[in-house]
Protein backbone atom coordinates (compact mmCIF):
# COMPACT_ATOMS: atom_id res chain seq x y z
CA UNK A 1 0.00 0.00 0.00
CA UNK A 2 0.79 3.57 -0.95
CA UNK A 3 -0.20 6.28 0.39
CA UNK A 4 -0.53 8.00 -3.06
CA UNK A 5 -2.74 5.47 -4.46
CA UNK A 6 -3.46 5.82 -8.24
CA UNK A 7 -1.74 7.62 -10.59
CA UNK A 8 0.26 9.42 -7.37
CA UNK A 9 -3.57 10.67 -6.20
CA UNK A 10 -3.14 11.26 -2.64
CA UNK A 11 -5.85 9.15 -0.40
CA UNK A 12 -8.21 11.46 1.29
CA UNK A 13 -8.99 10.20 5.13
CA UNK A 14 -12.03 8.73 4.32
CA UNK A 15 -9.67 6.16 1.55
CA UNK A 16 -7.30 5.73 4.20
CA UNK A 17 -9.91 4.59 6.78
CA UNK A 18 -11.80 2.15 4.25
CA UNK A 19 -8.35 -0.07 3.29
CA UNK A 20 -7.43 0.08 7.03
CA UNK A 21 -10.66 -1.57 7.40
CA UNK A 22 -10.56 -3.57 4.61
CA UNK A 23 -6.76 -5.10 6.11
CA UNK A 24 -7.99 -5.31 9.51
CA UNK A 25 -11.17 -7.34 8.45
CA UNK A 26 -8.15 -9.69 6.70
CA UNK A 27 -6.08 -9.64 9.21
CA UNK A 28 -9.13 -10.61 11.72
CA UNK A 29 -10.05 -13.30 8.94
CA UNK A 30 -6.79 -14.86 9.52
CA UNK A 31 -6.51 -15.24 12.82
CA UNK A 32 -10.03 -15.96 14.05
CA UNK A 33 -11.75 -17.95 11.38
CA UNK A 34 -8.09 -20.59 10.28
CA UNK A 35 -7.56 -23.27 12.36
CA UNK A 36 -5.03 -23.14 13.55
CA UNK A 37 -4.78 -19.34 13.59
CA UNK A 38 -2.21 -17.75 11.52
CA UNK A 39 -0.14 -14.77 12.50
CA UNK A 40 1.78 -12.61 9.98
CA UNK A 41 4.41 -11.56 11.39
CA UNK A 42 4.97 -9.03 8.85
CA UNK A 43 2.41 -6.62 8.48
CA UNK A 44 3.56 -3.20 7.14
CA UNK A 45 2.08 -0.62 4.44
CA UNK A 46 4.05 -2.54 1.27
CA UNK A 47 2.20 -5.51 2.50
CA UNK A 48 -1.16 -4.48 1.90
CA UNK A 49 -1.86 -4.93 -1.67
CA UNK A 50 -4.78 -2.22 -3.51
CA UNK A 51 -7.38 -3.60 -5.91
CA UNK A 52 -9.06 -1.56 -8.89
CA UNK A 53 -11.32 0.20 -6.37
CA UNK A 54 -9.06 0.36 -3.67
CA UNK A 55 -10.06 -2.69 -1.45
CA UNK A 56 -6.94 -4.13 0.52
CA UNK A 57 -5.53 -7.19 0.81
CA UNK A 58 -3.33 -8.20 2.91
CA UNK A 59 -0.17 -9.92 0.87
CA UNK A 60 3.03 -12.22 1.75
CA UNK A 61 2.70 -14.88 4.14
CA UNK A 62 5.89 -16.24 3.68
CA UNK A 63 6.74 -15.20 7.59
CA UNK A 64 3.48 -16.87 8.80
CA UNK A 65 2.93 -18.81 11.33
CA UNK A 66 0.83 -21.44 12.80
CA UNK A 67 -0.21 -20.26 16.43
CA UNK A 68 -0.85 -23.46 18.34
CA UNK A 69 -0.31 -21.81 22.05
CA UNK A 70 -3.69 -22.77 24.71
CA UNK A 71 -2.17 -19.85 26.55
CA UNK A 72 -1.53 -17.29 23.52
CA UNK A 73 2.02 -17.87 23.68
CA UNK A 74 3.75 -19.72 20.82
CA UNK A 75 7.64 -19.44 21.45
CA UNK A 76 9.76 -19.04 18.29
CA UNK A 77 13.62 -19.06 18.21
CA UNK A 78 13.94 -16.70 15.62
CA UNK A 79 12.32 -12.95 15.53
CA UNK A 80 11.40 -12.11 11.76
CA UNK A 81 9.94 -8.56 10.47
CA UNK A 82 10.42 -5.75 9.28
CA UNK A 83 12.25 -3.07 11.85
CA UNK A 84 9.87 -0.25 12.94
CA UNK A 85 6.86 -3.12 12.82
CA UNK A 86 8.34 -5.87 15.03
CA UNK A 87 6.32 -5.93 18.55
CA UNK A 88 8.74 -5.20 21.12
CA UNK A 89 7.26 -7.87 23.23
CA UNK A 90 8.30 -10.44 21.12
CA UNK A 91 11.39 -9.23 20.25
CA UNK A 92 12.30 -9.59 23.89
CA UNK A 93 10.85 -12.57 25.03
CA UNK A 94 10.53 -14.78 21.24
CA UNK A 95 6.96 -14.99 22.44
CA UNK A 96 4.62 -14.84 19.62
CA UNK A 97 1.28 -14.02 20.39
CA UNK A 98 -2.37 -13.24 18.37
CA UNK A 99 -1.68 -9.44 19.81
CA UNK A 100 1.72 -9.60 17.76
CA UNK A 101 0.46 -8.27 14.09
CA UNK A 102 -1.96 -5.90 16.32
CA UNK A 103 1.10 -4.21 17.13
CA UNK A 104 2.58 -4.01 13.66
CA UNK A 105 -1.47 -2.43 13.04
CA UNK A 106 -0.86 -0.39 15.00
CA UNK A 107 1.99 1.26 13.29
CA UNK A 108 0.65 1.24 10.25
CA UNK A 109 -2.43 3.40 11.76
CA UNK A 110 0.23 5.71 12.50
CA UNK A 111 1.63 5.99 8.74
CA UNK A 112 -1.94 6.52 7.78
CA UNK A 113 -2.31 8.88 10.11
CA UNK A 114 0.65 11.02 9.34
CA UNK A 115 2.07 10.17 6.09
CA UNK A 116 5.44 9.22 7.53
CA UNK A 117 7.59 6.35 7.31
CA UNK A 118 7.79 4.28 10.82
CA UNK A 119 11.42 4.21 11.51
CA UNK A 120 13.83 7.37 11.17
CA UNK A 121 17.44 5.54 12.78
CA UNK A 122 18.80 9.28 12.28
CA UNK A 123 15.92 11.38 14.38
CA UNK A 124 16.04 11.81 17.97
CA UNK A 125 12.64 9.73 18.48
CA UNK A 126 13.26 7.42 15.54
CA UNK A 127 10.12 5.54 16.29
CA UNK A 128 6.89 7.13 14.51
CA UNK A 129 4.92 6.29 17.72
CA UNK A 130 7.53 8.41 19.76
CA UNK A 131 7.34 11.13 16.97
CA UNK A 132 3.33 10.72 17.45
CA UNK A 133 3.59 10.91 21.18
CA UNK A 134 5.68 13.07 22.25
CA UNK A 135 4.55 15.58 19.40
CA UNK A 136 0.83 15.63 20.84
CA UNK A 137 0.89 17.24 24.39
CA UNK A 138 -2.10 20.18 24.77
CA UNK A 139 -2.18 20.74 20.77
CA UNK A 140 -4.56 19.61 18.23
CA UNK A 141 -4.54 16.39 16.25
CA UNK A 142 -3.57 18.42 13.30
CA UNK A 143 -0.28 18.32 14.52
CA UNK A 144 0.47 15.08 13.45
CA UNK A 145 -1.65 14.93 10.48
CA UNK A 146 -0.49 14.21 7.11
CA UNK A 147 -0.19 18.12 5.57
CA UNK A 148 -1.44 16.98 2.20
CA UNK A 149 -4.85 16.16 3.82
CA UNK A 150 -5.03 19.76 3.51
CA UNK A 151 -7.22 19.99 6.81
CA UNK A 152 -9.68 18.00 5.09
CA UNK A 153 -10.80 15.48 7.59
CA UNK A 154 -12.87 15.02 10.52
CA UNK A 155 -10.80 16.02 13.88
CA UNK A 156 -12.91 13.41 15.79
CA UNK A 157 -12.37 10.95 13.47
CA UNK A 158 -8.35 11.77 13.66
CA UNK A 159 -8.23 11.59 17.20
CA UNK A 160 -9.82 8.29 17.36
CA UNK A 161 -7.83 6.43 15.03
CA UNK A 162 -4.68 8.11 17.19
CA UNK A 163 -6.05 6.68 19.91
CA UNK A 164 -6.33 3.09 18.56
CA UNK A 165 -3.15 3.71 17.12
CA UNK A 166 -1.84 3.85 20.54
CA UNK A 167 -3.35 1.08 22.22
CA UNK A 168 -2.96 -1.36 19.66
CA UNK A 169 0.81 -0.25 20.47
CA UNK A 170 0.77 -0.96 23.87
CA UNK A 171 4.21 -2.72 25.44
CA UNK A 172 2.19 -5.26 26.94
CA UNK A 173 0.09 -7.46 24.20
CA UNK A 174 -2.51 -8.07 26.93
CA UNK A 175 -3.50 -4.77 26.78
CA UNK A 176 -3.89 -4.62 23.21
CA UNK A 177 -7.50 -4.57 21.83
CA UNK A 178 -8.76 -7.38 19.72
CA UNK A 179 -8.79 -7.19 15.85
CA UNK A 180 -12.48 -7.23 16.05
CA UNK A 181 -12.24 -4.38 18.54
CA UNK A 182 -10.14 -2.76 16.17
CA UNK A 183 -12.35 -3.07 13.19
CA UNK A 184 -15.41 -1.47 14.91
CA UNK A 185 -13.28 1.59 16.17
CA UNK A 186 -12.31 1.83 12.61
CA UNK A 187 -15.79 1.74 11.48
CA UNK A 188 -16.51 4.06 13.83
CA UNK A 189 -14.22 6.86 12.87
CA UNK A 190 -15.14 6.08 9.22
CA UNK A 191 -18.71 7.11 10.08
CA UNK A 192 -17.81 10.41 11.68
CA UNK A 193 -15.70 11.58 8.58
CA UNK A 194 -18.77 10.04 6.48
CA UNK A 195 -20.78 12.81 8.59
CA UNK A 196 -18.17 15.74 8.17
CA UNK A 197 -18.51 14.91 4.12
CA UNK A 198 -22.04 14.78 4.31
CA UNK A 199 -22.45 18.28 6.03
CA UNK A 200 -20.16 19.40 3.20
CA UNK A 201 -21.97 18.41 0.64
CA UNK A 202 -25.41 19.54 2.51
CA UNK A 203 -23.79 23.09 2.71
CA UNK A 204 -22.69 23.02 -1.33
CA UNK A 205 -26.85 22.21 -2.25
CA UNK A 206 -27.71 24.76 0.64
CA UNK A 207 -25.21 27.69 -1.29
CA UNK A 208 -26.62 26.50 -4.49
CA UNK A 209 -30.29 26.77 -3.96
CA UNK A 210 -29.33 30.46 -2.32
CA UNK A 211 -28.17 31.11 -5.51
CA UNK A 212 -30.75 29.77 -7.49
CA UNK A 213 -33.45 31.34 -5.38
CA UNK A 214 -31.70 34.81 -5.91
CA UNK A 215 -31.35 34.35 -9.64
CA UNK A 216 -34.77 33.99 -10.01
CA UNK A 217 -35.87 37.08 -7.27
CA UNK A 218 -33.56 39.09 -9.68
CA UNK A 219 -35.60 38.22 -12.85
CA UNK A 220 -34.90 40.57 -15.89
CA UNK A 221 -34.76 43.80 -14.35
CA UNK A 222 -32.74 46.13 -16.44
CA UNK A 223 -29.71 47.23 -16.02
CA UNK A 224 -29.39 44.57 -13.35
CA UNK A 225 -26.57 41.89 -14.09
CA UNK A 226 -28.11 38.31 -12.94
CA UNK A 227 -26.18 36.52 -10.28
CA UNK A 228 -24.73 32.96 -12.15
CA UNK A 229 -26.46 30.21 -10.66
CA UNK A 230 -25.56 26.31 -11.28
Amino acid sequence: MTITGKAGRILSWRGRLEIAIGAAEGLAESTMHCHPPIIHRDIKSSNILLGLDLEAKIADFGLSKAYKGDDETNVSTNVVGTPGYIDPEYHNTLQLTVKSDVFSFGVLLFELLTGQIPLVPSSRKPHIMQRVTSTLVNVPIDAIMDPRFGGQFDANSAWKVEELAEQCTQASGSRRPTMTKVILELKDSLELEFGRLNSKFKHSEDINTSQISSFEIGGDTPGQSRPFAR
